[in-house]
C-alpha cells in the first residue's frame, strides 16, 4: 500500500474501525498489520485537523496514527454503528459481484483511477437494488465498506490494494460527509463532549 498521507487520515481510520468491528471479518490479523510504521509513515499537516467545530485534528507520530482522545471515540461511535449497518447489507450483496470486484483488483495493468471507477460503479449498483431510508451518502459509504471486507475475504492477499483504493474512494466521495459525521456525533454524544471539555482544558 502506498503510504497515506494526512489528508486521508480520517477515512484510513473510519475503514480501519469499521473493519476491525465488523462480524465475519476474516482478516483481522493482517488488518492490523496496515498500523505498522512502514505503511502509516506520514505527518499530517496543520489544516488536516479534525476539531469540534468540524475541522480536522490529529496526528500520526513515530509513524502511528494519533488521533485525540476524543475524536478516537467518535470514530469507533460511527464505526460501530456503521458496522450494523453494514452486517444488514452484507446479506443483501450478490457472491458475482464481489467475484467481479476482486477480478479487477487482481488486474495489476488496471490504475487507481480504473479500480476506484470498478468499485464506485459496483456501489451505485448496490444502491438501487438495496431498500434504505438511510441518506443515499451512508448507504454508500456503508457499500464501499461491506465491499472491501467482502472482497479481502474473499482473497486475503487483496488487503492493501483495495484498502487503499477504498480509503481514497472515500476521501473523494464523502470527505466532507465525514467530517459532518464526527462534528456531529462529538456534539450529540455527552460522553465524546465530556471527554472534549477535559482534553481542552
Amino acid at each position: 500500500m502506498e503510504q497515506i498521507n494526512g489528508s486521508l487520515q480520517m477515512e484510513h481510520a473510519l475503514l480501519f474501525t469499521f473493519l476491525d468491528a465488523s462480524s465475519d471479518c476474516q482478516f483481522k490479523d493482517q488488518l492490523h498489520s496496515l498500523h505498522s510504521p512502514q505503511i502509516m509513515s506520514c505527518q499530517a499537516s496543520d489544516d488536516d485537523e479534525l476539531q469540534t467545530d468540524g475541522n480536522r485534528s490529529g496526528h500520526f507520530q513515530n509513524g502511528e496514527l494519533e488521533l485525540p482522545p476524543t475524536n478516537e471515540e467518535v470514530i469507533r461511535i460511527i464505526a460501530a454503528q456503521l458496522a450494523e449497518i453494514g452486517d444488514q447489507f452484507d446479506k443483501e450483496i450478490q457472491a458475482r459481484v464481489v467475484r467481479d470486484l476482486v477480478q479487477h483488483f487482481v488486474n495489476e495493468r488496471l490504475s487507481r483511477e480504473e479500480i476506484t471507477l470498478h468499485l464506485s460503479r459496483a456501489v451505485n449498483k448496490l444502491l438501487t437494488s438495496i431498500p434504505s431510508d438511510m441518506a443515499q451518502e451512508k448507504a454508500m459509504l456503508v457499500l464501499a465498506m461491506v465491499l472491501t471486507k467482502k472482497i479481502v475475504n474473499t482473497m486475503p492477499s487483496l488487503l492493501r490494494r483495495v484498502y487503499d483504493a477504498t480509503v481514497n474512494y472515500m476521501n473523494q466521495q464523502f470527505h466532507d460527509y465525514i467530517v459532518e459525521m464526527l462534528a456531529e456525533t462529538l456534539w450529540t454524544c455527552p460522553n465524546a463532549l465530556h471527554k472534549q471539555v477535559s482534553y481542552v482544558t
